[in-house]
C-alpha cells in the first residue's frame, strides 16, 4: 500500500503532463519558427549544378597563385618606389656639385 501510492500519485502526474494542451502549442510555434525563408534543395554530387572536387581544387590552387602574385606585384612596386627615390636623392647631389661648380667658375672669373 506505501509504495502504490507514490506510484499512482507519479502515473496521474506523468498523464497530467502528457495530455497537457500547452505542449502542443508550442510545437506548433517552434514548427512555424522552424522554416527557412530561402532554397533547401539539396544538390547530390551527381546534379547539374554540383562542383565537382577537381574544380574545386582547381579553383583554391589559383585563388593561392591569385594571391602569391599580389604579394609579387606589391614587391615590385616597393622596390620600383625605392629605385625611384635613390635616384632622386643622386639627381638632387649631381645638381647641387653643379650648382657649386658654376658658382666656383664665376668666383674665379671676376678675379
Amino acid at each position: 500500500m506505501k509504495n502504490l501510492i507514490p506510484a499512482l500519485l507519479s502515473f496521474a502526474f506523468l498523464g497530467f503532463l502528457a495530455c497537457s494542451k500547452k505542449t502542443d502549442a508550442n510545437l506548433a510555434t517552434v514548427s512555424d519558427e522552424s522554416r527557412a525563408t530561402y532554397d533547401t534543395t539539396a544538390i547530390d554530387s551527381f546534379s547539374p549544378g554540383a562542383t565537382s572536387v577537381d574544380v574545386v581544387r582547381q579553383i583554391r590552387i589559383s585563388s593561392q597563385r591569385y594571391q602569391d602574385s599580389l604579394k609579387e606585384v606589391i614587391k615590385l612596386q616597393e622596390q620600383e618606389k625605392k629605385i625611384a627615390e635613390e635616384l632622386e636623392k643622386e639627381n638632387k647631389k649631381k645638381a647641387e656639385e653643379e650648382k657649386k661648380k658654376v658658382t666656383e667658375t664665376e668666383k674665379d672669373n671676376k678675379q
